[in-house]
Order: structure tokens, then sequence, then C-alpha cells
């Protein structure tokens, strides 16, 4: 008989290939987008990673890899969509059929954020991400425990530390081909949703990818996919994100986000 924990791998190992994971981006990739290194799809944090020592208030982000992308619980979303819920000392669900519930170790982000601000006590805790569908019912998409220390609480205003905007995050800058380049997306006060779901509170992202010369490459995140792996060719790149209005996308929820990067 299978355990819980090998019937998870077994769903995760299957659910994320590339095509499936990368379809819901627009009607048709660009060439550039390359499948993600790792099968299983997963949430994850940004800015937090086992063992960390941190002092609250602290800004904590999140992630969301394999093609899944955020759907707020407001209107239902597509397959393949969810929500976050970051976990305090708590161990995934036993069973993936029930609800979460509502209370301080089960922390849900139904409007579609990217972000919260840790206001714990000092101490150690394990923390861990779990996404779930609009019914809070736990899809097979979570993140590694991580366990850290709380070494001291500031008297800062926790309000203070979320400056709305997006970011663009780039674990690397310079690439050698063939290794693909993983550009991630921060929304920091504002939710993230499917553009389908039409929220007036929502945007989702688009990134475009300028070469030195030749056309630009345009990518319309509309199933709330907050992360992108890119393989072009070699030269320098500019890159721009923007958070475009889900009940309108011609306008902008906020200023855009650039980068630079070279594949050599």
């Amino acid at each position: 008989m299978h355990t819980l924990k090998s019937i998870a791998f077994l769903l995760l190992a299957t659910v994320s290939t590339f095509g499936l994971a990368q379809s819901s981006t627009s009607s048709k990739l660009h060439p550039w987008q390359a499948p993600p290194p790792r099968v299983a799809a997963e949430a994850y944090f940004t800015n937090l990673k086992d063992g960390d020592r941190i002092e609250t208030p602290y800004l904590l982000k999140f992630g969301l890899s394999g093609g899944w992308g955020l759907a707020p619980i407001a209107n239902k979303g597509s397959e393949r969509s969810g929500h976050h819920h970051l976990l305090v000392n708590r161990d995934l669900p036993l069973n993936f059929k029930e609800a979460l519930p509502f209370n301080d170790q089960y922390i849900h982000f139904g409007k579609g954020q990217m972000e919260t601000v840790l206001t714990l006590a000092p101490g150690t805790y394990t923390l861990r991400m779990l996404l779930a569908d609009q019914n809070h019912l736990p899809h097979f998409v979570y993140s590694k425990p991580a366990t850290i220390t709380v070494t001291k609480k500031n008297d800062t205003d926790p309000k203070t530390l979320v400056v709305p905007g997006i970011s663009l995050q780039l674990p690397q800058t310079v690439v050698k081909s063939p290794a693909p380049l993983h550009v991630q997306f921060h929304a920091s006060g504002f939710n993230v949703a499917q553009r389908a779901q039409r929220l007036a509170d929502s945007g989702h992202f688009r990134l475009t990818v300028t070469p030195g010369s030749g056309a630009p490459a345009v990518m319309d995140f509309v199933n709330g996919q907050t992360e992108v792996w890119l393989a072009p060719p070699a030269g320098s790149y500019s890159l721009k994100l923007e958070l475009l209005d889900n009940t309108d996308p011609s306008k902008q929820k906020t200023a855009p986000a650039s980068a630079s990067v070279r594949v050599e």
C-alpha cells in the first residue's frame, strides 16, 4: 500500500511536465521560454531558507513554480491555480481532501498576495508554504520546511515594510548558455490573479525581453504565474516587467520594473 508521502511524490512527478506547466502563459509559448529544471511544481520562499536567523517584523516573500498561477478565492480560477498558505509549526495535512483550518498556524492569502509581514516573537519556528484551491483544499504543491530562528522583535511598524510596487528577482545576471535563466516576479502591496477572473483589485504580469538588436519578446502571464525560465540566444538583454489590470489590461497597476542580463 502506498503511503501518503509516496502518493504525493507520484502526483508531483506527473502533473508538472513542461508542456502542462507552461501552456497557460499564453496561447503560444515564445521560443525563448525553457522548461524548468525541476519537474515537480512547488510553492516556495524567495527570501528565506532553512537555518536563517532573522529579526521581526520581516517581509516574507512567496514564489510559485511549474507553471502554476495565483487565483484569489473571490472568483474560481482555472486548473493549476490556487492561493498561498503559510503553515507555522505544522506538518503537511494528512488528508488533502479536507479544507485547511483558519488559525494562527494556517495563514491564508486568498486575495492573491505574494508576501506577508512576519511578527513572530523570538524563538525557533518551522515554516512551510502550501497552495490550495478556492475551497481551501490543498494541492500537492508545497515547499520544503524551513526552520528559522527569530533573534529579536523590533518596534518597527509592520506597515512600513510594505512598499507598493513590483520587482524582478534574478538569481543570476550573467548566464552561461545553454543553462536557463530563472526570472521571478514579485508584487508588493498588489494582488495577482488570472486575467479571466476579472477582479478589479488584481493584476497579471507581462514580461518584455528586448535584445540589443531585433524584435522584443513579449510574454503575458495571464493565468497568474509568477516566474519563468528563459533560454534566449547569446547576447545582452533588457527586461521590463509590468503588472496589468485584470479589468482593463491596457492599464498598469503600478510602475514597471526593469533589469539587464547577459547570456554568454
